[in-house]
């Protein structure tokens, strides 16, 4: 590629806005891609068929159907492992203010190390009663696939137990909405990983930060529809372009790299943006 004379500067200004600063992540379906789970809008994605609780609580045969697929969702997300994208972000709350907030559902980002996670579009692996909301243990599913599997029943109120996701048409969770808009409003730094950025409201929130002339980057590997409002974009995957990010900002938390030695730049960054 075209060697960029002003790369080392413009990361190392990258470097002085996070130092010390607060960061707010916010990931999608792109950040767990590299642990085996489909993203559902790059080419060749598997088809998905939104789910609504009427159609979960109105008929019997679609509920029981819809379980045993559900079945094989979680047992796929249960088996799948953090990659290094999860990993470079737990790392990064350990060293800076960090607030994560993810459209994800899988919990990889826990399972990483990271705590402090607003999860947008709730949980595969919380389960509660979808009448009185009690919270229900995972179930007990079979170890291979069937074709009509029953949900389980709350042990409160004997209704119907769900998997705790946001299902279409539903309102996102409110504790977590309200942490995620709070966090841009008091952001520092902003970046945006693995999303398309097209799915509202999640898509809204950069905007909060931006508004503000907050600096935001996003790691994508194509352009989305966040790209506009974006300061940087690196055209990267996340489990590229992530480590790359943390590396860098934990080197040169200590240090400034000097614009005469561009050899110090680490050569996964310069991987990572294709510099």
């Amino acid at each position: 590629t075209t060697p960029d004379p002003d790369f080392v500067d413009r990361l190392d200004r990258a470097r002085a806005l996070l130092h010390g600063r607060r960061i707010v992540a916010l990931t999608g379906a792109g950040v767990s891609t590299a642990s085996g789970i489909p993203d559902y809008r790059s080419p060749g994605a598997p088809r998905r068929t939104p789910m609504t609780l009427q159609q979960f609580l109105g008929s019997a045969e679609f509920r029981r159907r819809y379980w045993a697929r559900n079945h094989l969702g979680w047992r796929h997300m249960d088996a799948a492992r953090p990659n290094a994208a999860h990993l470079a972000l737990a790392d990064l709350a350990r060293r800076h203010d960090l607030t994560l907030v993810t459209q994800n559902v899988d919990d990889l980002h826990e399972r990483a190390g990271s705590e402090d996670v607003a999860h947008l579009h709730g949980s595969l692996f919380a389960f509660r009663c979808t009448i009185c909301e009690k919270p229900a243990a995972n179930p007990e599913f079979p170890v291979e696939p069937v074709e009509r599997l029953s949900p389980p029943k709350c042990s409160l109120c004997g209704n119907l137990v769900r998997p705790g996701v946001v299902w279409f048409g539903e309102a996102l969770p409110m504790s977590d909405w309200e942490r995620a808009e709070e966090s841009m409003r008091e952001t520092d730094f902003v970046v945006i990983v693995g999303t398309s950025g097209v799915v509202t409201p999640a898509a809204n929130l950069p905007l909060v930060a931006s508004e503000r002339g907050v600096p935001i980057l996003e790691i994508s590997p194509d352009d989305t529809g966040l790209t506009s409002v974006a300061t940087w974009s690196w055209r990267t995957t996340a489990a590229v372009g992530l480590p790359a990010f943390v590396a860098y900002a934990i080197v040169l938390a200590q240090r400034s790299v000097r614009r005469d030695e561009p050899q110090r730049v680490p050569a996964l960054v310069s991987a990572a943006t294709g510099r």
